[in-house]
């Protein structure tokens, strides 16, 4: 796996042949198109990530002279039509268990699906994926963070009976297409509750802090008294922000007590049992494995066999919970089409999960444990970004067959019309940030992206679900191609549709943004539109310490932005006097096929829902719409400001 490289660079040492063949960067383009090389010690110790020793000169010769590979690799991935030469004879075994023989080349004519090839000396997996996905339809919808609703039914959070709400109401009484929400993947049930809904103990399973307690059949079932002290535990409403661990335990308490009155016949599939039994652990002994008692840290140990034995009620009790989540998941994806949405419900991947969480307990080795993902500095993030979350080794992921990553996508997709993919860049390269170092001494490791951008295409086909990739920020330009190559849409955020080598740096006329892709004024990780119009972002920064320049300057930039984004409306025609309306109006006009806002930008939020760099010096994830889910849509300023798209891409029929 060779690195991208500029044509002029200068002579290769030894130690970046060693990295080159692993994937491991050792200079890089930065977000002002300039060069940057790594220093050696971060290379060595990516390197060492991959268990090879690069400390010394005999070190990495030693590893420079390791034997050839195989000659195939263990998994392939092409696409449907295409073929791939063989060493020789082989034979196919597709999915279905059908046998080919084939000499020399895979056959062009084999089906979609999981396969596998067969020689005399290798097995390994082939994966025959879609070329291109169909084409999305336009639409407008949402960018919905699903904790800040709130209603008379829900208990101090947003649940999946609020989002069932929210779609179908947005369809049926404003045009809404489409609808994307913030992950909702699975956490620990344990204390402190994690917050951040971008930092998952799974990316398979469903999140049951997001449960409507009252809205399950077993509920409905249940004797008079049994409901009755159900909801007498919902929590009350104090406080200006969302209070995870109180939600938590309410709902726990009351789901609880009705588990002895369950109706359901639960699944048993492994995963799930697996995944169930990680939360029982949890509960007992922490949210995170990494503390737990030495013998429990190996899933497959015999200790924690016993367990599982010993806590069989509590698992049951936990495969239960992603029951409920399924249910309700389902219900409000059903309702939102049912009420007219055409594309449906779009559910957030986060860029990885928690590093003590219940992915990396499951299947570890093909995580590198040891160093965090982030990105490199940028204009708006100058110290650059620690995510905490542990990457995939790309070389473990092509030895199990992108099975783990398979299986996220299909978690994700059991309930969903369409996935966003959060930093889709992460799919062709990840900046690995070594253990000890600050995020801005990290560097790229690349993955086989054809693989991975396949996999992805292949089980999107199979969920006839729509693809969204998130580019935005320091991205190679064959990231985007390659997604319209196949028919995933891109990111087109306002804030960063300008043209960057003009003087001044104009905002791009919307006319002129990419057709292929989903476009939006802000992102959860970006300022809302009343907090930019305040200049509360730079307030926020600079009060935290956030800033690498003088706060004049930086008032003196954000001043120069909006001037210069209120000529693009003033040259586009539009009224400027409510300037939400106008900023609206503008995204309107996008080329984009899709075009989203948030409930907070409409409903004049100032605080932005995530605040990177920080973790408890700002509330991230924890701001409520300053309106119900009933209030929001009786709003004369909601239906103002999205009367302009609903007009431009208004529901067919």
């Amino acid at each position: 796996m060779l690195v991208p490289v500029p044509d002029e660079i200068p002579a290769r040492s030894a130690l970046h042949l060693l990295a080159d063949r692993h994937g491991v960067a050792t200079r890089y383009e930065n977000a002002d198109q300039e060069w940057v090389e790594v220093e050696d010690d971060v290379v060595v110790a990516v390197l060492g990530q991959f268990g090879v020793d690069a400390t010394s000169d005999d070190a990495i010769a030693a590893a420079l002279a390791q034997e050839a590979p195989a000659a195939l690799p263990p998994t392939i991935v092409v696409k449907e039509g295409t073929t791939r030469p063989l060493p020789g004879d082989a034979e196919v075994v597709l999915e279905d268990g059908t046998r080919r023989r084939v000499t020399g080349e895979l056959p062009g004519d084999l089906p979609l699906g999981w396969h596998r090839v067969s020689t005399a000396e290798q097995d390994v997996v082939l994966a025959v994926v879609p070329a291109k996905l169909p084409e999305v339809r336009p639409a407008w919808g949402w960018m919905l963070q699903l904790y800040a609703l709130h209603s008379a039914g829900s208990w101090g959070i947003g649940d999946y009976a609020d989002l069932r709400t929210f779609a179908a109401r947005s369809a049926a009484e404003l045009d809404a297409g489409v609808l994307l929400v913030n992950p909702v993947q699975a956490i620990s049930p344990a204390h402190p509750v994690e917050r951040s809904p971008y930092s998952p103990a799974s990316r398979r399973f469903a999140n049951p802090l997001y449960l409507r307690v009252t809205d399950t059949e077993t509920f409905e079932r249940a004797d008079a008294a049994t409901r009755e002290a159900v909801e007498s535990l919902a929590p009350d409403r104090d406080g200006e922000l969302i209070d995870y661990d109180k939600v938590w335990t309410a709902k726990r308490a009351a789901l609880e007590l009705l588990w002895p009155h369950r109706v359901e016949v639960l699944p048993e599939y492994a995963d799930l049992q697996d995944f169930a039994l990680f939360c029982a652990l949890a509960e007992r002994h922490g949210g995170d494995w990494r503390d737990w008692p030495e013998p429990l840290r190996d899933p497959a140990g015999p200790e924690v066999e016993e367990a599982r034995e010993e806590l069989k009620e509590r698992v049951g009790f936990h495969a239960w919970l992603q029951h409920l989540c399924r249910v309700q998941l389902e219900a409000a994806r059903k309702a939102a089409r049912e009420a007219g949405m055409t594309v449906g419900i779009v559910h957030d991947l986060p860029v990885g999960v928690h590093p003590g969480g219940a992915d990396t307990w499951a299947v570890r080795d093909v995580f590198a444990a040891d160093v965090r993902v982030g990105a490199p500095p940028d204009a708006f993030n100058q110290q650059g970004q620690d995510w905490n979350l542990p990457p995939w080794r790309p070389d473990k992921l092509a030895e199990a067959g992108y099975a783990p990553f398979r299986d996220v996508i299909r978690g994700v997709l059991r309930y969903a019309d369409g996935i966003r993919v959060d930093h889709i860049a992460g799919l062709w390269r990840l900046w690995w940030i070594p253990p000890g170092e600050p995020a801005h001494r990290g560097t790229y490791v690349h993955y086989d992206a054809e693989a991975m951008v396949g996999v992805l295409a292949l089980e999107a086909h199979r969920a006839g679900a729509v693809v969204v990739g998130e580019d935005l920020g320091t991205v190679e330009e064959t990231v985007t191609e390659t997604m319209h190559e196949r028919g995933m849409l891109s990111s087109a955020v306002l804030w960063f549709e300008r043209d960057w080598d003009a003087p001044g740096k104009p905002f791009t006329r919307p006319s002129a943004w990419d057709p292929a892709a989903m476009a939006s004024i802000s992102t959860h990780d970006l300022p809302t539109v009343s907090g930019w119009l305040e200049g509360e972002h730079v307030r926020v920064r600079a009060e935290l310490g956030l800033l690498d320049r003088g706060v004049e300057a930086e008032r003196e930039a954000a001043a120069a932005e909006r001037e210069a984004l209120f000529e693009l409306v003033a040259r586009e025609g539009i009224p400027d006097g409510d300037p939400v309306v106008a900023l609206h109006s503008l995204l309107a006009r996008a080329a984009s096929r899709l075009v989203l806002t948030s409930p907070a930008d409409v409903a004049g939020q100032v605080r932005q829902p995530n605040l990177p760099g920080t973790v408890d010096q700002y509330p991230n994830w924890r701001i409520p719409l300053p309106v119900s889910v009933d209030g929001f849509f009786t709003a004369k300023g909601v239906r103002a400001a999205v009367a302009p798209l609903a007009a431009a891409r208004p529901l067919p029929g």
